[in-house]
């Protein structure tokens, strides 16, 4: 067996309607000044944020809460930078990211921005990671998608540049984690399967990687199985709170197999697709996976067949029957399966291929020459089987 390294240096709580006795016992950490990073608009209209503000301020120990809520669903580094200008202006102490991935990825880039004193346009642009200085992070998630909460990066777009990259480093990890799945039981069906899927890519793509471990590896298992029942029994019922609570656990282990078995070829693709489209990330992981799993079937035929059989429950084997079952998957989810469905043209493939950026070596299939533009290819026709 070879030798492999875990690290999961956030205070993890988990449960549902745990979230106000979670932050009771954060008073050391919850001091001085506050900025709650959210997203906005449904979260104000439920109450969330003001319960949350409330809670915050009878916290011993906290001064003003202030409140950044210009976060858009792919943060944009012009948001970041604006709210790294109020952080320091409010001489914030603590950051609170309440929301879905993109709420908690802004509040970790603002949390550098303000604690590093650095220009945060130069950790996107030059792959810096931030340093001490990055200020404590607690992360309250609302979806069940990204896993952010337990990962060390904060996705970002450069929306004049049109790149969508990472900011990434350890200090980025949150100090507390609080993954309460009641605050999931009013997300609308299209965000619930698209964040559902995030889930389920990162499982499969986590369990493939080269930098998969059997720690990584069991814990991908799990999510597979849970995200294959729980996404179905949830577009049949969104008030399905069991599943709402396993799909939130599954996206917490999910975001622990981010920061130590990382991703593979598909997140890598969908950052162009993102920063051109404004699609969200689980639809653009959606229309890619079909395609990937065809490809990725060449090089690892045992793991997609044992990724499938634990979606579905039984065994699901050869490329052609694997990929037609993962494609029926997402379609019955009503997520999209091809680029083209994202309005995506066929001839700004090339274009996206060359924007593609960072490490693709987990990947096995990236030994194939050419591997980034024949995915956009074989994943931008409707009817590809």
């Amino acid at each position: 067996m070879n030798p492999y390294r875990i690290m999961i240096p956030t205070k993890v709580y988990f449960g549902r309607n745990i979230w106000k006795e979670a932050l009771k016992t954060q008073e050391t950490l919850l001091r001085g000044n506050v900025m709650l990073v959210t997203t906005g608009r449904s979260l104000h209209r439920l109450g969330y944020v003001d319960a949350l503000k409330q809670e915050l301020q009878q916290c011993g120990r906290t001064g003003n809460i202030i409140v950044f809520d210009n976060v858009s669903a792919n943060p944009k580094l012009s948001e970041i930078q604006e709210g790294i200008s109020l952080g320091r202006q409010e001489k914030v102490d603590v950051i609170v990211g309440f929301g879905g991935g993109s709420a908690i990825d802004a509040a970790k880039a603002i949390a550098a921005g303000v604690g590093e004193k650095e220009d945060i346009e130069v950790l996107f642009c030059q792959g810096r990671e931030p340093g001490d200085g990055t200020l404590p992070i607690v992360a309250i998630p609302t979806t069940a998608g990204t896993g952010s909460e337990l990962s060390r990066a904060a996705i970002l777009t450069d929306e004049t540049r049109k790149v969508k990259n990472g900011i990434r480093g350890d200090a980025l990890y949150p100090t507390v984690a609080i993954v309460d799945s009641c605050f999931t039981e009013s997300v609308p069906f299209q965000v619930t399967m698209e964040t559902g899927f995030d889930v389920l890519a990162h499982a499969v793509e986590s369990y493939l990687s080269r930098a998969a471990s059997p720690y990584t590896k069991m814990q991908s298992e799990m999510a597979v199985q849970i995200a294959g029942q729980c996404l179905p029994r949830l577009a049949a019922c969104l008030d399905d709170t069991d599943a709402r609570a396993q799909m939130s656990f599954a996206s917490m282990i999910m975001g622990i197999n981010l920061g130590n078995a990382s991703t593979c070829l598909p997140h890598r693709l969908q950052y162009p697709i993102g920063a051109h489209t404004e699609t969200s990330h689980g639809a653009g992981l959606a229309a890619l996976f079909t395609a990937w799993i065809q490809c990725e079937h060449m090089y690892e035929a045992g793991k997609i067949e044992r990724i499938l059989e634990l979606m579905t429950g039984h065994e699901v084997r050869g490329a052609k029957k694997c990929t037609e079952t993962f494609c029926e998957f997402i379609k019955f989810l009503g997520l999209p399966s091809s680029l083209c469905e994202l309005g995506i043209e066929k001839e700004k493939l090339p274009l996206l291929a060359d924007e593609v950026s960072g490490n693709i070596k987990n990947d096995p299939a990236s030994q194939q020459e050419g591997i980034i533009l024949k995915l956009y290819e074989m994943a931008w026709p409707e009817n590809r089987m």
